[in-house]
């Protein structure tokens, strides 16, 4: 049994906002980070939460993210918009992005946003559902780390590379929230069970031979097994085109790992789209996509993706996070160091 502590939103926040710093993070660059980290507790993403600041904070120390870089916007064409993120941490340079690509995309209907020699976004979901709550259908690309073998093959080419579409709802939230890797199960929960000492279910991970493996950290060393087979290698490679080879980043394969010291900046990539719904749906779009929801939330039993995220999110307002002890401990040491 993990034991827990119940801390709200708040105090997750700041937590993680107090640590970023006393690493050495700027505080421009650790406040959208924190807010990030919050909202991923709430939505129940323990393994891209606090979990991830002793991460952040060891990779801040050694150089492999600047946490006091700024990023650089710049707007090539009249829709779209790019930001070099100067090996800083993601989340700034698409907040930067994101101030200037929803009002392009209400003004022209659609604009696009690359971001470039950037680092780990965490949940990608988190960034497009902001693009929802503007209003806008908000999709979201980002690569990795090759951890991906193609078909047929053992050695990764491409990372677990996470794709995202958010639609938005007259209540703000967003209505339907895909957020799903290619790969089975993302690789930072293979990393969560390598920490604990716990084995992984078969299917997760390959060894290097391409054997299943129920050792994550044998899993580790092998890739992570695709999503659906060879589909789940062709989502990774579309999102690899679009979040590296479009963006102007770094293609997984040269990539250094999110995990430990060695090998400098990732320098990976996102890429979003946001579009207006009234721009392309002929005002209908609304109509639409309640026939759509209800066709699913009317069947007994049936949920839409990001339901389980919404009902964890509305918890957690009131409620508080059970942040895991053993988390809280890693982090207060930091303060120590």
């Amino acid at each position: 049994m993990i034991e827990t502590k119940t801390l709200s939103l708040n105090d997750i926040e700041d937590l993680a906002f107090r640590a970023l710093v006393a690493a050495g993070t700027t505080e421009a660059n650790a406040r959208p980070l924190a807010v990030a980290t919050a909202a991923t507790e709430a939505d129940g993403v323990a393994s891209h939460g606090l979990a991830y600041i002793p991460i952040y904070c060891e990779h801040v120390d050694c150089g492999k993210v600047d946490g006091a870089a700024v990023p650089v916007l710049d707007t090539p064409r009249p829709g779209v918009l790019t930001v070099d993120a100067a090996t800083g941490f993601a989340h700034s340079a698409i907040d930067l992005g994101f101030q200037h690509l929803i009002p392009l995309a209400r003004e022209q209907g659609v604009a696009a946003l690359a971001i470039r020699n950037s680092y780990n976004c965490g949940v990608l979901g988190y960034h497009t559902g902001r693009l929802a709550r503007a209003g806008l259908m908000g999709l979201g690309f980002t690569n990795a780390p090759a951890s991906i073998a193609p078909s047929g093959g053992a050695k990764p080419v491409v990372g677990t590379n996470p794709f995202s579409i958010a639609a938005p709802s007259p209540d703000g939230e967003p209505l339907v929230h895909i957020d799903q890797s290619a790969s089975t199960i993302a690789k930072s929960e293979v990393m969560k069970h390598a920490r604990e000492g716990k084995p992984i279910p078969v299917g997760w991970a390959l060894d290097p031979e391409g054997n299943p493996t129920t050792d994550p950290e044998i899993g580790l060393t092998g890739s992570m097994a695709p999503s659906g087979g060879y589909k789940g290698v062709g989502v990774a490679l579309l999102v690899e085109m679009l979040a590296a080879a479009m963006s102007g980043a770094t293609l997984g394969i040269h990539a250094s790992p999110f995990s430990g010291t060695k090998g400098g900046p990732p320098r990976t990539g996102q890429f979003f789209l946001a579009i207006d719904p009234e721009a392309t749906s002929d005002g209908g779009y609304g109509a639409r996509m309640a026939d759509l929801v209800a066709a699913v939330s009317d069947q007994p039993g049936a949920h839409l993706p990001g339901d389980g995220r919404r009902a964890a999110r509305n918890r957690a307002s009131t409620e508080g996070v059970a942040v895991s002890k053993a988390t809280l401990a890693r982090i207060e040491g930091l303060f120590s160091d």
